[in-house]
């Protein structure tokens, strides 16, 4: 039986065994994480933390409603295995009792009736000379290879780097999402998921690539690019020297894009299609 579970009432260390046990682990439904990205969320619970779905929730107009924070991407059910009658039960719970404006499921989740589904694209654990060989489109390695005259470095967090990420991000228009990208950064920094990867032409940092390091699997947070160097192919350079490092070892995730031209770019690098299903009221599909 579905049930509700607010914030304070939850069993976090039952919570946590239900993630780590679960057949859709995700980085996004981890304690520390929607607190910071949420802050205010909850969870729908089935038999005593044998599935779990966490809840952000946003307070507008004295509402609650339900809501994905920024710089998430997906949640949806955790189970030992996915299992689509216990997804269908928590759709409807979450249907009837929460005002849902956008909810992200992962890509593990299935149901018995057809939801919307959004793009996300993953590399998996490969061996890079193979991937580049087999998978890589081939106007990609030939971009990939004019560019070896940039390099490539790992750096810090600081002030440097951060005011280069600021000034160049693009798709933050709000003062305050800005603010909460680099306060996610800081976020990452304190608990060792943060990794920087640059592109420099010469002594010029032209490209950052933010990654979220999962251990197992990295995540494109953003990928800053100077368009004033648009002409060094500093992207394919840098995401091409994070795949020859990693992906032997790590999945990496380039955490998706609808956008056409972004989406190809994934795909060109041998990047398998993982779509995932959501629920948007049309009040917000009007306005987005």
């Amino acid at each position: 039986m579905i049930r509700r579970v607010k914030y304070h009432e939850i069993d976090f260390q039952k919570y946590t065994r239900c993630l780590e046990n679960s057949a859709q682990q995700n980085w996004y439904a981890k304690k520390e994480v929607l607190d910071e990205l949420s802050g205010k969320w909850e969870i729908l619970m089935d038999d005593d933390y044998k599935a779990v779905l966490p809840v952000p929730l946003k307070k507008k107009f004295g509402m609650n409603f339900v809501i994905m924070p920024l710089f998430c991407q997906q949640l949806g059910v955790f189970s030992e295995k996915d299992n689509t009658e216990v997804n269908d039960r928590f759709l409807q719970f979450l249907i009837k009792n929460y005002k849902v404006f956008l909810y992200s499921f992962n890509h593990h989740n299935s149901f018995s009736k057809s939801l919307d589904t959004k793009k996300n694209y993953k590399i998996p654990i490969s061996e890079y000379v193979i991937l580049r060989r087999k998978k890589y489109f081939k106007g990609r390695k030939s971009t990939a290879k004019c560019a070896q005259h940039l390099i490539y470095k790992e750096i810090e967090l600081n002030a440097e780097h951060i005011s280069f990420i600021e000034k160049h991000f693009k798709g933050l228009k709000k003062v305050t999402d800005v603010k909460k990208f680099r306060n996610y950064m800081n976020f990452l920094h304190q608990n060792n998921s943060l990794k920087l990867c640059a592109a420099y032409l010469e002594e010029k940092l032209i490209n950052v690539a933010v990654l979220v390091d999962e251990r197992k699997q990295l995540s494109l947070l953003a990928l800053i690019n100077d368009e004033t160097y648009k002409t060094e192919n500093g992207p394919s350079f840098l995401i091409d020297k994070i795949l020859n490092n990693y992906i032997h070892e790590r999945e990496f995730n380039f955490m998706g894009s609808n956008i056409r031209g972004i989406e190809i770019f994934f795909k060109s690098f041998g990047a398998e299609l993982k779509e995932y299903p959501y629920l948007q009221s049309k009040i917000l599909e009007k306005l987005s």
